[in-house]
């Protein structure tokens, strides 16, 4: 089983947790300074909101921070990851990486307009103290092929 990821930037979060908190008729999963996560049921989604100052007012091109497909194991990671790059995508993975207050193993693409997905499992929680990095951003990702997919954000 999966589910969508869907990563937002919002520019308070406080108020945004109380939007969706309602939207979704459910709390976070998980709550940390500047951050904010959903495992919503119904639908299946992951909702994950990073406080972006800047995002007020940019609409819903300005607010989408990336998208993802989140499965339960490593295993689906690296079917992902082959199946990607059967189909001549360029990828960058990411291993027992931490980002967003936990620990994943990732794949990402780009779609044709610098869309950034990822395919993901989370392996454990992190710590408070793994907090995004200043720009909203808190992992980096290195191409394993010739085209580059800009990856700075995660979840």
């Amino acid at each position: 089983m999966s589910r969508l990821q869907l990563a937002l930037n919002v520019s308070d979060l406080h108020e945004a947790i109380e939007f969706y908190s309602k939207l979704f008729a459910t709390e976070p999963a998980k709550l940390r300074p500047g951050y904010a996560n959903f495992a919503v049921t119904e639908p299946p989604l992951k909702l994950v909101l990073v406080e972006t100052p800047k995002a007020r007012g940019q609409g819903v091109s300005g607010a989408l921070n990336h998208l993802g497909v989140e499965v339960f194991s490593t295993d689906e990671v690296v079917a992902a990851t082959a199946r990607l790059q059967e189909e001549g995508l360029a990828t960058s993975i990411q291993e027992e990486t931490t980002c967003c207050y936990a620990v994943q193993d990732k794949v990402w693409v780009n779609d044709p307009d610098g869309v950034s997905w990822e395919v993901y499992t989370v392996l454990a929680d992190a710590p408070a103290d793994s907090a995004l990095e200043g720009d909203g951003s808190c992992c980096a990702a290195e191409q394993d092929n010739a085209e580059p997919a800009t990856v700075a954000q995660c979840c």
